[in-house]
């Protein structure tokens, strides 16, 4: 039995939020005492290049877990090729009011409507400024909740202009289902005019930086048909530079029996598997390898990791799998890349 396997049933008694954080300062704790290589050994290198940037290995920590660059050092420890950091919003909030966060062990699943609670891009950038992480840096930014849908790309610029020095790249999150109406951003009207400007202002910062920062943009999983294409389309027409594929789903339908099934928020871990699935191989199949897809959604083990490159992801991210699998998890997705070359 591994350390998480026996500590899990100990995290579980406690409230998900009150256990996010606990893990987490036991990392930094661990960190600190430089426990982390004996701890949490890093899976063999693998070094990849896409967007770019050069990755000591295929697999990424999905945004979510550490959203204002408080962990990323301690989050270093357990392997990572790469860490996304936020989402972070030009001002702080508090995100919506707790209980927010849901497990429901039973479908190795999680219920999440924590609304982009976040200290603002300010702090964040401050945290950057302290880490000695020299694997790729991703920050999502979002807008905050307050902020009118028709001016939301104000609120990118800002945090755009604030991160560009920081980032390994930069990943636009219009697909959170927590900020009402923010998945309005994908439409093709709206995602057109946020796209443009935010190109517009990646080659002028890249002139004032002296280097060139990526753009990724982060979808939901919910997209119809028509939307994939659209956006695919959007995405090659200005030169993004990934898309990450995908955000937590609105479709209950797997758990909905369960206990905490039918709380509001988006759903991820095992149910969110086929779906997201199901949408990176749309978009591979749209984007035809002229844009990296990063996956992510419902990856647990290695079978999980291996649909996803199979489907067409040049790069997997981990979130609520860590939750379920444990750090074990980082070994086992980097693993899938040995499967099969011929996936890649």
């Amino acid at each position: 039995m591994n350390l998480y396997s026996f500590l899990r049933p100990l995290l579980f008694r406690l409230d998900p939020e009150t256990a996010h954080h606990i893990t987490l300062e036991a990392l930094k704790i661990s960190h600190r005492l430089k426990l982390g290589k004996r701890l949490f050994p890093s899976p063999p290198a693998r070094p990849c290049e896409f967007m770019g940037l050069k990755f000591r290995n295929h697999i990424g920590l999905a945004a979510g877990l550490d959203k204002n660059g408080d962990y990323i050092d301690a989050l270093a420890t357990l392997g990572f090729g790469f860490i996304e950091i936020g989402t972070t919003t030009p001002r702080p909030q508090p995100g919506n009011p707790p209980p927010r966060l849901f497990r429901i062990p039973e479908a190795q699943a999680i219920i999440n409507r924590m609304g982009f609670n976040n200290k603002g891009v300010d702090y964040l950038i401050k945290q950057v400024g302290k880490t000695r992480f020299d694997g790729v840096l991703g920050i999502n930014i979002g807008k905050n909740f307050d902020t009118p849908l028709e001016k939301a790309v104000d609120d990118y610029l800002y945090c755009m202009r604030k991160v560009y020095a920081h980032a390994g790249y930069i990943a636009l999150n219009i697909s959170s289902p927590n900020t009402p109406g923010l998945r309005d951003l994908q439409k093709k009207e709206s995602f057109t005019r946020l796209i443009a400007p935010l190109k517009e202002e990646q080659r002028r910062l890249e002139i004032t930086h002296g280097r060139y920062v990526p753009l990724a943009v982060k979808v939901a999983p919910d997209l119809p048909a028509e939307e994939i294409s659209t956006i695919a389309n959007v995405l090659i027409e200005y030169s993004i530079d990934a898309l990450i594929a995908t955000n937590t789903t609105l479709d209950h339908r797997a758990v909905e029996q369960l206990p905490h099934g039918k709380e509001q928020g988006g759903l991820s871990g095992a149910p969110l598997r086929d779906l997201s699935t199901h949408i990176v191989r749309q978009f591979s199949r749209h984007l035809d390898n002229r844009i990296p897809i990063i996956g992510v959604g419902g990856i647990l083990n290695r079978t999980g990791a291996r649909e996803k490159i199979a489907a067409g992801a040049s790069l997997l991210q981990i979130c609520s799998g860590l939750i379920y699998t444990g750090p074990r998890l980082v070994h086992e997705a980097a693993a899938a890349f040995d499967d099969n070359a011929d996936l890649q």
